[in-house]
């Protein structure tokens, strides 16, 4: 068990570092931030000095041992445009990222996982083929085109709901929706997959030849055995809805994280966006290893198996 999960925590301290290195390459190759922050008509010495005092005249090499040093202390670094903290810049607008991805995480788990299972308990019906066209159409449409018919309609031609912003509860149903859908149809059709797989196998025909009621056989049997797969899909959800919360959250100018890293990203205000990738892939890094914990409750074989290592 040990082994188990020092192999775990190695593997997420280096998914964290690789990516954070990317991130700080890319940022510095992508263009200089005292020329963006201050303009091209700023003068060179202006340029020159902004460059000192934010250490961007050094060495790659000694920034980055420089800003690993920091992270280390627990320091992710200033905003370059305001000048406050980047910790307190992102946490101020997790609250309102978290208003989006909770309740769409929870529509998906709903009905994703609800609409799967049925669809495989009426395999080849009519309803499973709806289901299964509903699914496909809803991960293959790009979030920013199902936001923009979702505006047309409910916004803009029948007035029903606010196209942006978050003054209200009501401003929040369409962004979640755009998160949520394509994560419904993902869900739904591993669900499905998962759940005529395991109907398939002889330990369910033998539990129904046994006269075990059919939906005993499938709320004891099925549906715990067809959990492991359904639960490998749900814990990459977070990072999609984290992802997608970028592309909504600036349709709906929804002021959360993904809004923020959208216009730090185009200010160049490096350790805003650097503190913003550090905790997606921590919530990342969390996910999985929830995912390995929820496997050892799901299949005894697996938690014998972390056990005896």
């Amino acid at each position: 068990m040990f082994r188990f999960f020092l192999f775990k925590l190695l593997r997420a301290l280096m998914t964290i570092i690789l990516v954070v290195t990317f991130a700080f390459i890319v940022l510095r190759m992508s263009g200089d931030p005292a020329v963006i922050i201050l303009g091209p008509d700023a003068p060179p010495q202006a340029i020159d000095a902004f460059r000192h005092a934010w250490g961007l005249d050094q060495p790659l090499w000694d920034q980055y041992l420089r800003y690993f040093g920091a992270i280390a202390r627990g320091d992710l670094g200033v905003s370059m445009r305001d000048g406050q903290s980047a910790i307190t810049l992102v946490t101020e607008r997790i609250p309102a990222t978290l208003e989006l991805t909770i309740p769409a995480l929870i529509l998906e788990l709903i009905i994703g996982i609800s609409a799967g299972v049925y669809a495989a308990l009426h395999r080849e019906s009519l309803l499973d083929r709806m289901v299964m066209a509903g699914a496909v159409v809803g991960f293959t449409m790009p979030s920013f085109v199902l936001g923009l018919v979702l505006v047309l309609i409910f916004a803009v031609t029948l007035d029903w709901l606010p196209s942006g912003g978050q003054d209200t509860w009501m401003h929040a149903i369409l962004p979640v929706i755009t998160m949520s859908v394509g994560g419904i149809g993902i869900l739904a059709r591993f669900s499905r997959s998962a759940m005529i797989e395991i109907l398939g196998q002889p330990y369910i025909r033998t539990a129904s030849a046994k006269g075990m009621p059919w939906r005993k056989v499938v709320w004891r049997h099925a549906l715990p055995n067809a959990a492991i797969p359904i639960v490998t899909i749900a814990g990459f959800m977070v990072g999609s809805l984290i992802a997608g919360a970028v592309v909504v959250e600036s349709l709906f100018s929804w002021p959360g994280v993904g809004r923020l890293l959208v216009v730090s990203v185009s200010n160049r205000d490096l350790a805003v966006v650097q503190c913003i990738l550090l905790m997606v892939a921590a919530c990342m890094v969390l996910s999985n290893f929830a995912v390995d914990v929820l496997y050892g409750y799901l299949d005894p074989r697996l938690r014998n198996m972390n056990a005896k290592g």
